[in-house]
């Protein structure tokens, strides 16, 4: 037997060891490798999982946080089956994770819809008892709170800008003494909030000359202008003298008033301007002062003379006026300003549509690229390559345009240029699409991505499609203010408000962040894009694109362009609905007459949509330009403007449209059908 070394005899008595432990202390190896392998092999559930690989993960997965995660993605699944959603969410209320108390709260909301009021209360409290700072214990809060007030006044301090605590106070009836508490609660946190108008106004009714003290009366007024109503607004000041804040707030919107309220705003920014010149809010009333295209002269010269020289908005305003010279010291001043980016456009387009290709060229080039948002930057590669062209520089002007088809999303300056460059064909506009009913069930989240809030349980909600409970926390954590200025979280708020419903708002916060966001990462640019056309409501499109006959990426195009897929939403001319029809119109097409609610009914409306369009298409014999031109201004309208520029330079001809609202529109549904007709990857490799 050969001898036994001294690592022989180690593990000789380690093994001993192990066999003196037994069963414990194996067990305990056991479970400790597997928590390490666990968090190896833990990949995190997201929404573009199927619905089989989900109910695997619940009823098999060993790990109790990865069952909890699958129970929650397929309960948001399940909306429709309360009982189904009480099924999967049982049990799984346990721990100190936060995602418990949204769990709770899930379990509390099933019950509700069940009926069943005990094990709604008892949710309820448990949440409350056990999460007391978590963003969910506000709903907990909002409904205990109907039998004990004093949850509510605790929810209007702890979670001021949560949506339960603006709904707590929109619905304070309106002879409760805590009325105008409320009322200021919505002025400061969400003036915007359902029902907060009339909580607003009668509050200020209700002022008296020993009323409310001045702040308030401040607060209020500028809820009220938030909200567009500058009469209010003024009639609730009572004479108090404004802030800066308040004044620009209520100068701003006296402005698209009439005749008389325009005039007293232009006096409260004139004052603001001068009383408070180093304010920041003097420059925003600067600004407005000067965005009128020929705006007064004497208005810019009764500026104090230090806020003139320090704002691109009077210097702009003075060049439109007639100080041509200054144009490139004024754009090469600000290249990264607001003011100089239209100022370019508007100087360029003027040459542009006066032949004046040299011109154009130097003004399209006085602001470099990097210096302007996505958008911005593809109109202005476009219109620089036209201008190469025009003046047979045709291989640089070539490079130009294959450049701005690589590096940029699809639009209606990427479709043209590669118009330009001999592709960018279109699919016949006037047949069905192909469908795509198949599988959407388990496939209509194969596209889902991270929210990158730049809060960690936020993008965990996100993630679990909990996208209600994402936004909830996300605006509970918010400064009060119902628009946020900074473009990342205008990203932000309106991919939350369009994963809500909310697409109306989602959409308008998307499109005024692109119009912000420089010089960002591939990544972001695709993503602000991808975010911007979503495909809502797909199978309302898709069944009137079987029906009339129109290709669906169309209808989606202009029902963005026309309501952002809302189908409630009438605008200020009575158009009615997803594809903003008028009534009259909407009853020739159908054959007889439709209540305002038939007409927006989204089927419905989407279907004598795509009929009329398909008409457009016949009478246009396939030209999608004058289709959608005549959509927005009337064919009889559109059939004064067809003149030989169409054929040869539809880009110079859509910019001759003597309607600057057909303008834009045409422009931006041809970009929206592009960019639906896409189907290649996001590019961002160069």
């Amino acid at each position: 037997m050969p001898p036994v070394s001294g690592r022989g005899l180690t593990d000789q008595y380690s093994r001993g060891l192990l066999l003196l432990a037994g069963t414990p202390l194996l067990t305990l190896a056991l479970v400790i490798g597997g928590q390490m392998g666990l968090r190896r092999l833990h990949a995190p559930l997201t929404p573009s999982l199927s619905n089989a690989d989900l109910w695997t993960h619940y009823r098999w997965s060993i790990n109790p946080k990865e069952r909890r995660e699958a129970a929650l993605l397929l309960a948001a699944r399940s909306a429709d089956s309360a009982e189904r959603s009480q099924r999967l969410l049982a049990h799984q209320g346990w721990g100190n994770d936060p995602i418990a108390a949204v769990t709770l709260k899930q379990q509390a909301l099933t019950a509700a819809k069940l009926g069943q009021q005990t094990e709604e209360q008892k949710r309820w409290q448990d949440l409350l008892q056990r999460f007391p700072g978590s963003a969910a214990s506000a709903d907990a809060r909002y409904q205990l709170g109907q039998a004990q007030p004093a949850l509510h006044a605790e929810l209007f301090r702890q979670q001021p800008g949560h949506p339960a605590a603006l709904a707590t106070a929109a619905e304070t009836k309106r002879d409760s003494p805590k009325q105008a508490i409320a009322a200021l609660h919505l002025a400061r946190w969400g003036a915007r909030w359902p029902g907060a108008a009339i909580q607003l106004r009668e509050a200020c009714n209700r002022i008296s000359g020993d009323g409310l003290n001045q702040n308030d009366r401040l607060t209020l007024a500028q809820g009220l202008a938030s909200l567009g109503d500058g009469g209010a607004a003024e009639a609730c000041l009572q004479g108090t003298p404004t802030t800066p804040a308040s004044a620009l707030a209520i100068g701003r919107v006296l402005l698209r008033g009439t005749a008389e309220q325009q005039e007293r705003g232009t006096q409260r920014l004139l004052e603001l301007a001068i009383n408070n010149p180093d304010d920041p809010a003097a420059l925003e009333a600067a600004a407005l002062l000067s965005e009128p295209l020929k705006p007064d002269p004497a208005l810019l010269d009764a500026l104090p003379q230090a806020l003139q020289q320090r704002s691109a908005d009077v210097a702009a305003a003075r060049v439109r006026l007639g100080d041509s010279a200054n144009a490139m010291a004024v754009l090469k001043r600000w290249p990264s300003n607001p003011a100089a980016w239209q100022l370019q456009w508007d100087l360029a387009r003027e040459a542009l549509l006066k032949d004046q290709w040299q011109a154009a060229k130097a003004l399209l080039e006085a602001i470099p690229s990097s210096n302007l948002p996505e958008p911005l930057a593809a109109r202005q590669q476009f219109w620089l390559g036209l201008t190469l062209s025009k003046q047979d520089q045709t291989t640089q002007a070539q490079q130009v345009w294959e450049q701005l088809v690589k590096t940029h999303p699809r639009s209606y300056y990427t479709w043209r240029a590669g118009v330009r460059l001999g592709g960018g064909d279109l699919p016949d506009l006037h047949q069905a699409s192909a469908s795509r009913s198949a599988g959407l069930g388990d496939s209509f989240q194969a596209h889902w991505e991270p929210l990158q809030s730049g809060d960690s349980f936020v993008d965990r909600l996100w993630r679990l499609g909990q996208t209600q409970e994402a936004w909830e926390t996300w605006r509970n954590q918010q400064p009060p203010s119902d628009q946020p200025t900074n473009p990342e979280q205008k990203l932000v708020e309106g991919r939350l408000r369009v994963a809500v419903g909310d697409s109306w708002t989602g959409l308008s916060r998307l499109w005024r962040a692109s119009l912000r966001l420089v010089n960002q990462s591939c990544e972001t640019r695709q993503l602000l894009h991808r975010s911007q056309h979503p495909r809502l409501l797909s199978q309302v499109f898709e069944s009137a694109s079987q029906q009339e006959e129109v290709r669906n990426e169309l209808l989606m195009a202009i029902a963005k362009q026309e309501s952002r897929f809302s189908p409630g939403v009438s605008s200020p001319v009575g158009a009615v609905g997803l594809l903003q029809l008028m009534p009259a119109t909407a009853e020739e097409l159908a054959g007889g007459a439709l209540s305002q609610d038939q007409l927006r009914e989204p089927t419905r409306n989407a279907t004598l949509g795509a009929r009329y369009i398909g008409q457009l298409l016949e009478q246009w014999q396939g030209d999608i330009v004058l289709a959608v031109a005549s959509y927005n201004a009337g064919p009889g309208a559109a059939s004064q403007w067809v003149t030989p520029a169409l054929k040869n330079d539809p880009e110079l001809w859509i910019e001759r449209i003597p309607y600057p609202e057909t303008r834009l529109y045409t422009k931006k549904v041809l970009g929206n059908l592009w960019a639906y007709l896409g189907s290649e990857p996001d590019r961002c490799d160069s």
